[in-house]
Parts: structure tokens; sequence; C-alpha cells
């Protein structure tokens, strides 16, 4: 299904393809939404595919540890929202294959027990073998993994066992008696920019909101933002990446973090770090939702504090940072990193909120029309018609919603396109944006009658 952007009526594929602009100097200021992707290097997990994490679910089964250890950090992150927003509603995480991985393993008599991933996580996997007291011949293999027991089985002999989540058994031959065996020789993967290239490109048949990147590599930075502006002008599936320190990538699609903060325990992020949160947090974030000034749940300060100016002239750059409020760490705007506005594209783009309000609008009359307007519907007055009720419907719960304001249906127009198989849509629409800066004048009247 094609989609993107249009530049004259010359498109071969049916899709729908959608441009918006700035009308002259104006100010202009619905669907699932909610979806965050990264590319993380693990010590567990298949590599090369993307698993879809919905947040609460036990995180074992994906990266190997629990919620409560150190290595999920990141994801406790990204779940996190604001104190106004709401977190992703699903995570797409993909491993990086990398090189030199090594699967950890053990062997007990006939016996041999190999990790199902590669990654140093293996080597926390024991195995123990004892035998039935009251069943001669019976023996009982358990799988533990931070001394809890993960599987356990009764079989009789080595070719029986199943493998399990954790481990592959193999063999044959006799049991050996241990009260256990550590797996040994796990690697991590030595992962390279190659890998993310991979990542992208595995990536883009998937619907998500958010990409996350959370190194310093510029050829990554560039590449992850190259890679959203054509997903959203030329794919038809509008979105952003988070990213820290990227302002120089100067567009609406990339959101750059500036500086870090410090968490409630004492963890100190570092502005890649925190992409996690912001990105989670911007996944998260509703089309009629503003994060400016939104707090940054558990963290208490900002690392490094900046001045007043170069708060300003970070903001002037394009990128995110994070300011203290009264004990508390927020957001100072809620923007990304374009800063070379024209006519067509004004500093109206720069604004996350404005922004979300023309993804959703693009992402959800693409899925709408895809499904069911293209190819079923008569080219004729009355089937333009039928588009332009639903987008004027669509647009009324938009304003209903605070999402557009000042919006008329004579807004919209569908009229034939230049080929008889082609509509011409126009949709005028301003966006609403969070009041954000709040002028007072206070006048101070002083009685100078004499008394």
């Amino acid at each position: 299904m094609a989609g993107g952007t249009w530049t004259s009526q010359n498109k071969v594929q049916p899709g729908v393809y959608i441009n918006t602009k700035s009308q002259g100097n104006l100010p202009v200021s619905i669907g699932e939404k909610g979806i965050v992707a990264i590319a993380k290097p693990l010590s567990w997990g298949p590599c090369g595919v993307i698993q879809e994490i919905i947040p609460g679910e036990d995180l074992r089964p994906y990266i190997g540890y629990d919620v409560t250890s150190e290595k999920s950090l990141f994801l406790n992150e990204m779940m996190k929202g604001s104190d106004t927003t709401p977190g992703p509603i699903k995570i797409l995480l993909y491993r990086p294959t990398g090189t030199k991985g090594a699967k950890a393993a053990a062997t007990a008599g006939g016996l041999t027990a190999t990790a199902l991933y590669e990654g140093v996580r293996g080597n926390d996997i024991t195995v123990i073998v004892s035998e039935d007291p009251d069943n001669e011949g019976t023996f009982d293999v358990s799988t533990v993994i931070d001394g809890m027991i993960a599987d356990a089985q009764s079989v009789g002999a080595v070719s029986e066992l199943i493998s399990n989540s954790w481990v592959d058994f193999s063999g044959s031959g006799e049991f050996e008696e241990t009260v256990g065996v550590p797996l040994t020789g796990g690697l991590d993967p030595v992962v390279a920019n190659v890998d993310y290239a991979n990542f992208l490109q595995v990536l883009e048949p998937y619907r998500f909101d958010i990409l996350v990147y959370d190194g310093k590599e510029a050829t990554i930075i560039q590449a992850f933002a190259s890679f959203v502006k054509r997903v959203s002008e030329n794919v038809g599936q509008k979105c952003q990446a988070v990213m820290a320190e990227a302002q120089a990538c100067n567009t609406e699609w990339v959101i750059s973090v500036n500086n870090g903060v410090k968490l409630l325990d004492g963890t100190v992020l570092t502005p890649q770090q925190c992409t996690w949160w912001l990105g989670g947090a911007q996944a998260g974030a509703l089309y009629n939702d503003s994060l400016t000034y939104a707090r940054y749940p558990y963290a208490t300060e900002v690392v490094p504090k900046l001045t007043d100016t170069q708060i300003t002239q970070a903001i002037k750059n394009g990128e995110i940072v994070f300011i203290d409020s009264f004990d508390t760490v927020k957001v100072c705007t809620d923007i990304n990193t374009f800063t070379s506005y024209t006519v067509d594209k004004g500093p109206e783009y720069s604004k996350n909120r404005v922004m979300r309000v023309l993804n959703q609008l693009c992402n959800d009359v693409y899925r709408q029309f895809s499904m069911y307007y293209i190819g079923k519907t008569d080219n004729n007055e009355r089937g333009r018609n039928l588009l332009k009720g639903w987008i004027v419907g669509y647009l009324n719960e938009m304003q209903a919603n605070n999402g557009i304001q000042n919006f008329d249906p004579e807004d919209v127009t569908v009229a034939p396109g230049n080929t008889i198989d082609a509509v011409l849509i126009n949709v005028a629409l301003q966006p609403v944006d969070a009041i954000e800066k709040i002028y007072i004048t206070v006048t101070v009247s002083v009685n100078t009658d004499s008394e």
C-alpha cells in the first residue's frame, strides 16, 4: 500500500498521498497511538527480530531479567509516562545480532545443557540433576536461574528431556547426579553500526509512533533521522525519532534531548539514557496532549543544570531541555529540531503537540481510506461526498476533544483529480497548542489625595 506526500498528481500506485503546510503567516497551531520502537544490545533474547512488549508483562521472556533488575531500567523508563500523559501502549524491542556472541553451556554425564540465546545472561543458569529416591532410574532435572527453579522435569533418560525457555537439552547416555552445574562461556554479541541499519529494515513494515536511539554515533543519528523522514514522507506512516544531541537534524521528524536527570534512587541518566523516558512519553501523548512542563516521574534534579541563557539557546537550537521546578524535573517546552521556518512550514511545525495532531490525522486518514474507500468507492459526486463526510466527522470529533479549533465543514473540499481514478482533497485546520507563555501586567494604584 503506497502513501506519503505528493508534489504533482503523477503517482502510479494506488494509495493515499497527503501534504501538510502552513497557510501563509496564520497560526496553525484520531485512531490508536502509543507505539515506541528501540534497538537495544542485550544479554538475552532472540536476535534480529522485533519483540512486542505490552507494559506490565513479565520482562524475563524478552530480555532475561525481571522488572527489578538494572538491566530492565530502559524499559521501566519507557513505560513511565508523565504526570499528565500515559506511557506507551506497546514497545517494539529489537536485539541486534552483532558478532562474536556465544551461548553458555554445561555438561553433566551424558547431558549437555545449552543456553537458548547468546549472551552473558546464560552464565547465570545452573542445572541440577538428582535421582528420585522413590523411583529408581528416574531423575529430576531442574533449570535454576537467580536461585529460582524455572523448569523441572522427571525423566528416565537424557533423550526424554524437553528444552525449556532457558536451555536446550541434548545428549544421550547416563545421567550424572550433580548439586548444580553452572553454564559457562556465554558472551554478548559485539554490535556495530550495520546492526542498526538492519534494525531499520526489519522495523519498516511495523506501525510505530516513536523511534528511539540511545547512543552517540553520528552516522546512526543521521540514519535514524533519514529513516523517519522517509517513512513519514514517502511510505505514509507518520512518526518521529527521539535521540540525544541531535539538534543538527533540523526536522520536525526528530526530537532531541539536551541534558540528563538524577533519579530518586541516585541513578544519574545521561541525555542518551533520557531518550528512553522521553520516547515512551512522546509515544503515549495523545494528539491533544502537550509535554511542556510535564513532570519526569521520580527524577529529583537536572544533570547538568543549565543557566537561563543556556536553556534559551538550547530551545532556539530545537532541543528538549529538562529544568528544575519546585523540587521536580520537568520538560521546559515540547519541541522538535525543526528551526528552518518557511511560509509553507512555519514555527508551529516545531511544536510536538501540533505534529501529533497532523500525524494523527494523516495516519488515520491513510488507514481509513486504505481499508474502506480505495477500490470500493465510486469517483463521482456521491463517492467524493462520502470521503468528505468522513473527514468532516473526524475533524469535528478532534475539535470536540480540543485537538483543533475554528473548524468548519467548508474547510474540507474533495474534487476530481487529474485522472479518472484520482481525487484531490484540501483540508484547512488550526491545531490547538497548550498555553506556554503567560504575560501579566499588574497595575498598582497609589492614592495621592490629601487627607
